[in-house]
């Protein structure tokens, strides 16, 4: 087994969660200036890795309050098998707890200057951002999906969020039709801006320590997500 079970080293912070365990551990960054608007980022299958790490570091670095919450308790991967195996064995409510409790750890943190909090997820991560956003209403005002999906019966009659969308064009496990599709279930369902990208990328480009890695599309959809969250947060 190539993943690990104990404690992810990564993990620096330890907050309340409704789930059985009553706690969560994840990975906080504070910007130099000492205080910025909030932002939830949310792993891959991979798990709370190095790179959902530099994640949260140029989050930091770009004036945010960031925080990765630890999904697996403290496990990553490298090898798909597993990594698919961790995805399908974490309970999508657990995961969904875990995460609320990460919106109000941020929210009562006197360095967050925002009064919601940004949320920005990778593959299953962009999945759960949507889950997020539709079960914790005017609390999360940004929701950035990359690459991700929720399942069908997802309800998005909750979601305040404004939604910002980056998919690629090459993505043959998350079709644009799906993603069209869930745009316009979210527009009919909530009534709120969905703005979708579309680059010319296969799944996964924004992961540099990945093949499928797109470093033009990467930067432009960072860029966008940047400034989509500075003015969402402000």
């Amino acid at each position: 087994m190539s993943h690990e079970q104990n404690a992810n080293a990564l993990q620096n912070v330890t907050f309340d969660s409704a789930t059985e365990s009553g706690h969560a551990h994840g990975y906080l960054r504070v910007p130099e200036s000492g205080s910025g608007p909030g932002v939830i980022v949310i792993q891959e299958w991979w798990g709370l890795t190095d790179h959902i790490a530099a994640i949260v570091d140029r989050y930091a670095r770009e004036g945010f309050v960031a925080l990765a919450p630890d999904l697996y308790g403290g496990r990553t991967t490298h090898d798909s098998a597993e990594a698919a195996q961790l995805m399908t064995d974490l309970p999508a409510e657990q995961a969904v707890q875990d995460l609320a409790g990460a919106v109000t750890y941020l929210l009562e943190r006197p360095e967050v200057t925002s009064s919601t909090v940004g949320a920005v997820g990778f593959c299953m991560g962009g999945g759960f951002v949507l889950r997020l956003a539709a079960r914790q209403g005017e609390r999360v005002g940004a929701a950035v999906p990359w690459y991700g999906l929720p399942g069908e019966e997802t309800d998005f009659s909750g979601l305040r969020a404004a939604v910002l969308g980056h998919y690629g064009e090459e993505d043959t496990s998350v079709p644009l039709e799906a993603v069209r599709a869930t745009a316009q279930r979210i527009g009919e369902q909530a009534g709120v801006e969905v703005t979708l990208h579309e680059y010319p990328a296969p799944h996964a480009f924004y992961n540099d320590e990945r093949p499928n890695y797109r470093r033009e599309s990467a930067e432009l959809a960072w860029e966008r997500t940047t400034s989509f969250l500075r003015e969402r947060l402000a």
